[in-house]
């Protein structure tokens, strides 16, 4: 790995842990059972994923380190496996298995949905730029 995209990764996670962050002081709050921003970040890293997909996809010659920046970085920093697998665990020894199940469909589910609605969103807005 050469510098800048070691550069490029650092930023790009840093500023979407910020924003994963943010999400949760504003959104978890709401309603604790189910932790919004969680869910939120992780739903938003799914349809920014499919945006990127489509883009970097159409044009294949921009730089790598910011394909490296957006995907690896920022995504990689917003979107939290190991957090919902914590919420999810904790849910679990409490013996809420409704709300582990209902948090386990909600997060693969709409985060699958917002991967495609974006990649399918932003194939069609680049067709239709080119026009």
């Amino acid at each position: 790995m050469d510098g800048m995209s070691a550069v490029s990764i650092f930023i790009g996670a840093g500023l979407g842990a910020l924003l994963r962050w943010w999400l949760g002081l504003a959104l978890n709050p709401l309603f604790p059972t189910l932790p919004m921003g969680t869910l939120a970040a992780n739903v938003l890293g799914g349809l920014l994923m499919g945006l990127s997909m489509a883009v970097f996809a159409q044009y294949e010659t921009l730089p790598l380190a910011l394909r490296l920046a957006l995907t690896t970085g920022f995504l990689g920093g917003l979107t939290t496996f190991s957090t919902f697998s914590a919420e999810t665990s904790s849910l679990l020894l409490r013996g809420e298995y409704g709300w582990a199940g209902a948090i386990v469909a909600a997060h693969v589910g709409a985060s699958l949905l917002a991967t495609l609605a974006g990649a399918v969103a932003m194939r069609g807005a680049l067709r239709w730029l080119a026009a």
